[in-house]
């Protein structure tokens, strides 16, 4: 028979877990299995009798015997009555975990996906322009903490459970409303799907409509999380320039017949730019033309100061062949991982499908209060609210500005959460180095361009920032410009 392993060992070994929050029993357990585990209880050898190590670690001896009768049935040990409790398995001795693991191999799908990278910053410090931050400080967050008190007291069973993949229909409901009455888009609710964000509206269509080698019309410049779905399903992506009537289709004309197109019609990003109703309708056609689907993002058209945007391009549409996106990020806050498509009627069938498939549902709860938000008012004051309040923003930040306005010139700021800023050419490298070091994160607008770059300058976000905030960062940006 085995001898016990000596008395002394043990108070060591249960001091080393001693730390880590666990209650006394737990510890217990976790301290004989990770020793067993690492190969220090050898096959067969005999452990304290429980009145032993229960003095000799100064707890109960009711915590050493559930401990053993726990690992008796993981199978570590095995107990035999009159004789003792014997170490029954020890795994073979593991090799030493190596100090850098190896190199994760990726398909090609996924390199090109960590290539292409994100398109937000986490990371930007607080003077930072931030482009598309909304003030989440601003939003009604008592009046909404009351709502989800008064539905979570109303369906709380219902809301728990799993629910429909394309949305609860309430929501559906309430969006479909509030979509004819402001930007005259013309759907059923049914056409409605949720979504927990715009980008993965994005990645869900790229991966149900685009074939590898497919070609894809997307805005030069545009937006980063478009162009990487789009590489992610393995699209030929063929840049359109946008000009001062927006997305290009004297230009888009000439080009391969596209699978999809991408634009951003009502505030182009990054240039802010509203397409023109000419334009509007000559992308309706070539699209009909060519048999493709137009995904219209309808970023930051909630958010207008000067005059009402145009109507959306979905609206304009006789053909069913636009696939109209927005998200409640910008307009409620980004947290709550809320957006929408609104898809043709022949596409629905296949999009509910794929949701099951890939991830359910969005948050039924969060849908829930959501809708109440828009039923009973909220949203269309808080909308309001928050437009007076970006508005007075971006006029202090032009004011701000003027120090140096006869070098910047701000382009587009009739509406949005940011505006471009154009630099002289060979001007934005170096100004962004000392903008940086001063403490700012600028955002070139050369890097939204596939081309060459035709406007240098940056995205200068304000909506986040306080008054004063935006004052210092602008006194930074203008003493960076000193420093060049």
């Amino acid at each position: 028979m085995s001898k016990p392993l000596s008395a002394p060992v043990w108070p060591t070994l249960f001091a080393a877990s001693a730390s880590i929050g666990m209650g006394i029993q737990a510890q217990l357990i976790h301290t004989l299995r990770k020793a067993l585990l690492a190969g220090r209880l050898p096959q067969g050898s005999r452990l304290p009798a429980s009145r032993m190590l229960a003095k000799g670690l100064a707890i109960s001896r009711s915590s050493v015997e559930a401990a053993y009768a726990q690992l008796e049935a993981e199978g570590y040990l095995e107990r035999r009555a009159g004789a003792g409790s014997f170490v029954a398995f020890t795994p073979q001795a593991r090799p030493a975990k190596k100090a850098t693991s190896a190199a994760a191999k990726l398909s090609l799908r996924g390199q090109g996906i960590v290539d292409a990278g994100g398109c937000r910053d986490s990371t930007l410090p607080s003077l930072a322009f931030n482009a598309g931050q909304p003030d989440a400080l601003a939003f009604p967050h008592a009046l909404w903490q009351k709502l989800m008190q008064q539905r979570w007291s109303k369906s709380s069973a219902a809301l728990a459970n799993y629910g429909p993949a394309q949305g609860l229909p309430e929501l559906q409901s309430a969006i479909a409303g509030y979509l004819a009455q402001s930007r005259e888009v013309d759907c059923q609710p049914e056409q409605i799907m949720i979504l927990n964000s715009s980008q993965q509206a994005l990645q869900m269509i790229a991966q149900l409509l685009i074939d590898p080698e497919d070609t894809v019309w997307l805005e030069d410049p545009g937006y980063l999380g478009a162009r990487n779905a789009m590489l992610a399903a393995g699209a030929q992506i063929v840049p359109v320039p946008v000009d001062q009537e927006g997305f290009n289709t004297n230009i888009s004309q000439t080009l391969a017949a596209p699978r999809l197109i991408y634009t951003t019609p009502s505030h182009q990003y990054p240039l802010g730019i509203a397409m023109s109703l000419p334009r509007r309708m000559a992308l309706i056609a070539q699209a009909a033309a060519h048999q493709a689907w137009i995904i219209e993002d309808d970023y930051d058209s909630e958010f207008y100061y000067d005059q009402r945007p145009l109507p959306a391009l979905q609206g304009l549409d006789q053909q069913g062949r636009v696939i109209y996106v927005g998200t409640f990020s910008k307009v409620l806050f980004p947290s709550l991982r809320l957006a929408y498509i609104v898809l043709p009627p022949a596409l629905v069938p296949a999009f509910i499908t794929a949701r099951i498939a890939f991830d359910g549902h969005s948050a039924q709860f969060l849908q829930a209060v959501t809708a109440d938000f828009i039923r009973q008012g909220y949203f269309a004051a808080h909308l309001r609210h928050m437009r007076l309040l970006y508005r007075s923003r971006r006029d202090l930040l032009l004011e701000s500005l003027q120090p140096i306005s006869d070098i910047i010139q701000p382009v587009n700021t009739a509406a949005g959460l940011q505006f471009a800023l154009q630099l002289p050419k060979g001007l934005e490298k170096p100004w962004t180095i000392k903008g940086s070091a001063a403490g700012l994160a600028l955002r070139p607008l050369s890097a939204f361009y596939q081309a060459e770059a035709k406007i240098e300058g940056w995205l200068i976000g304000y909506a986040s920032l306080s008054n004063e905030q935006i004052r210092a960062a602008c006194d930074h940006l203008i003493s960076s410009y000193k420093a060049i």
